[in-house]
This record gives C-alpha cells, structure tokens and sequence, in this order.
C-alpha cells in the first residue's frame, strides 16, 4: 500500500507544479509570506481562481496557511509530509529566477500592501 501513497503523492505534486499560474504562486511565496488578496492582486486573478490554486497548492503539500487576526498568510510548506514537494521545492529555489514574467512579478512585491488591497 506504500507504493500506491508515493505514486499518488508523486502526481499531486507533479499535477499541482503543471500550471504556470501555481509555479508564479511558489515563486513569490519563497520570497514573502503573502496573503490570498495579495496573490490575486500580483497575479491579477479573480479571488476564486486564486483561491482554487491554492488549495490545489495545500493539496499537494506545497504551501500551508496560518491564520494572524483577519489575514491568512500563505507560505511555503516545510517539506516534512512529502517527499517529492520537498524535492521540489528545493529545486525552484534555483530554477526559473531568470524567466522574464517570474523577474517582473517578483519586482512587484514590494509595492504590493495587504491593508491597501483588503482593508486593515
């Protein structure tokens, strides 16, 4: 049975990296902590689409949530309950820092402020 809970943790991170919107999401959270209502703004996605990418995020034990007062902060996972996300992970770090749309988004953190997007 152990096979079969490494294959199926093998494809939800795999199935989870496929999109180009989640690996941008991976790519800002290893640089800031950030919250849904900032990642919907850097990525200018809807609150829903946002929402559902990291869920499937979570899902595949990429990224975890912790919630301070009003903000749910979403960070990137420790890597502890999988193996293959942990791998992953480590390996993003170096990979796509030069990609053209990774650069802008990553230049546009600094203006991005969750009490002016959502509210304090």
């Amino acid at each position: 049975m152990k096979n079969v809970n490494q294959m199926r943790d093998f494809i939800k991170v795999m199935k989870a990296l496929s999109d180009p919107n989640r690996v941008k999401i991976i790519k800002l959270l290893q640089r800031k902590i950030l919250c849904v209502c900032e990642i919907q703004e850097v990525l200018g996605l809807a609150q829903s689409t946002a929402s559902k990418h990291l869920k499937i995020l979570e899902d595949a034990d990429l990224i975890t949530y912790s919630k301070e007062g009003l903000w749910v902060n979403c960070r990137i996972a420790d890597g502890v309950r999988n193996v293959y996300a942990a791998a992953l992970l480590k390996n993003l770090q170096h990979w796509l820092e030069d990609d053209d749309e990774v650069v802008a988004l990553v230049a546009r953190l600094p203006e991005i402020c969750r009490e002016n997007i959502c509210g304090s």
